[in-house]
């Protein structure tokens, strides 16, 4: 089970410190594997969906609106999120094209607690890969569920969402998920 023992890379807030040791499945910024390019994965099997079940579990734990293997240890190139009601996995996701362009709203991510900022992302994009058991999907996504494939799959490629973000609106937030002005960031 990952657990924060890597010194956080940051100047975090006190008051944002228990927030980095809460949901310890999740790996923090410092550890290496959120830098790594995930691995293929070989085989749909029963470790595989349950690895799924895994991730949706910490997720719904952590109030996430998306998470990456790679954030719980795992080093696969496999992805969970829910933007509304329903969970859905993409498994080897490949983005095939991008449209558009959105700013907001902030982004914020499991593996860097209370930190936000602002990242330019496609405003709709098409994804195909796989579901837990090897079926092939493909999906059109516009708005804030783009945004969330875009940000997991950047896990998947090693990327933060603060290597690509406007440095100057990287900001930390004190309440659950809220800015100075009361307003949710979503957390991926």
């Amino acid at each position: 089970m990952p657990t924060t023992t890597t010194p956080i890379p940051l100047d975090v807030p006190p008051a944002l410190r228990e927030a980095w040791e809460r949901h310890q499945a999740i790996v923090k910024l410092g550890d290496p594997i959120l830098q790594q390019v995930a691995r293929p994965v070989p085989r749909f099997d029963a470790e595989l969906r349950t690895l799924v079940e895994r991730m949706a579990i910490i997720m719904d734990e952590a109030h996430g609106l998306g998470l990456a293997a790679p954030q719980i240890g795992v080093s696969l190139r496999v992805l969970i999120y829910k933007v509304e009601e329903t969970l859905r996995v993409l498994v080897n996701p490949k983005i095939i094209s991008m449209r558009g362009e959105q700013l907001d709203p902030p982004e914020g991510c499991l593996s860097i607690p209370g930190l936000q900022g602002r990242v330019r992302r496609a405003m709709e994009v098409r994804v195909k890969g796989f579901d837990a058991r090897g079926k092939p999907v493909s999906r059109r996504a516009t708005d804030l569920e783009a945004r969330v494939i875009q940000h997991e799959i950047d896990h998947l490629d090693g990327v933060l969402f603060i290597d690509r973000a406007d440095p100057e609106t990287l900001e930390w937030v004190f309440g659950p998920g809220e800015d100075d002005d009361g307003n949710a960031a979503p957390r991926e």
